[in-house]
């Protein structure tokens, strides 16, 4: 059973401290420690709120593309959105409030990056973590619209995207403008625990049951009006159990 011992465990705060945790990874300045090689998976979105659909895809990813951290990060907005989320703050505590797992780093990197769009975060990561084998993750419904995200096939040259679909998605997912002009760089999913370790680009497309649940639907039914109503309508917690190393709970009280 693998236990995070770092004093300057990030999943309660992202503290600004230096050391080693008991895998020699190093915290530098307040970003997630990172050792060589590692495999990183990097789920970002604004998290408006966060929810058990996203501790699903995380839990997915990290067994089925073997990777050995997923960090969360947490954009202050959306360039595509016209309204802007909740407070960063309080996305951030609500998001530490349903992971508590070594292997989940939830971050704020684009603010302390000063990055706007997902390109510009991407390759400031791997400026500062060359050693570091990131996998950029999302949901189909993104990969549809890809085409339209600043310099997308920027992004597909940086690194390899893990995509997890519905099964009624992956038709409109496997044609979308990105998957058609990218085809030949597409790895079978039987293949998808080495996607990490490719060169980019490279592109796996991973198809299973998903949880009916959305950020926009909670703030509809107005759970997301406060930290405390939120905390009071769900509670999931991804953590280690002796199984197989991933337990989650999840509660609503609609």
């Amino acid at each position: 059973q693998e236990r995070d011992i770092h004093p300057c465990n990030p999943l309660i705060r992202f503290l600004r401290c230096t050391g080693e945790n008991r895998h020699g990874e190093r915290d530098i300045y307040g970003f997630p420690p990172t050792s060589p090689g590692l495999r990183v998976g990097l789920l970002g979105g604004s998290f408006d709120p966060p929810h058990e659909g996203h501790v699903h895809i995380t839990r997915w990813a990290l067994r089925r593309f073997q990777l050995d951290r997923v960090w969360w990060l947490i954009s202050p907005g959306n360039p595509l959105k016209t309204i802007g989320p909740a407070p960063l703050e309080r996305r951030i505590q609500a998001a530490n409030s349903l992971v508590a797992h070594p292997r989940v780093i939830v971050t704020d990197l684009e603010r302390r990056l000063g990055t706007r769009y997902t390109s510009e975060t991407l390759r400031a990561l791997r400026l500062r973590y060359p050693l570091v084998r990131f996998v950029w993750l999302m949901g189909a419904d993104n990969l549809v619209q890809f085409h339209r995200w600043e310099d997308w096939d920027g992004i597909m040259m940086q690194m390899p995207l893990g995509i997890m679909a519905r099964p009624e998605e992956q038709v409109s997912a496997g044609m979308s403008h990105a998957a058609r002009k990218y085809a030949r760089f597409r790895l079978n999913p039987r293949r998808s625990s080495g996607l990490a370790l490719r060169q980019a680009p490279a592109w796996s497309l991973l198809t299973g049951r998903m949880l009916a649940v959305s950020s926009s639907e909670i703030r509809a039914a107005r759970y997301w009006t406060s930290l405390a109503r939120y905390s009071a309508s769900r509670s999931v917690i991804l953590r280690t159990s002796s199984s197989d190393g991933f337990a989650m709970f999840a509660s609503s009280a609609r």
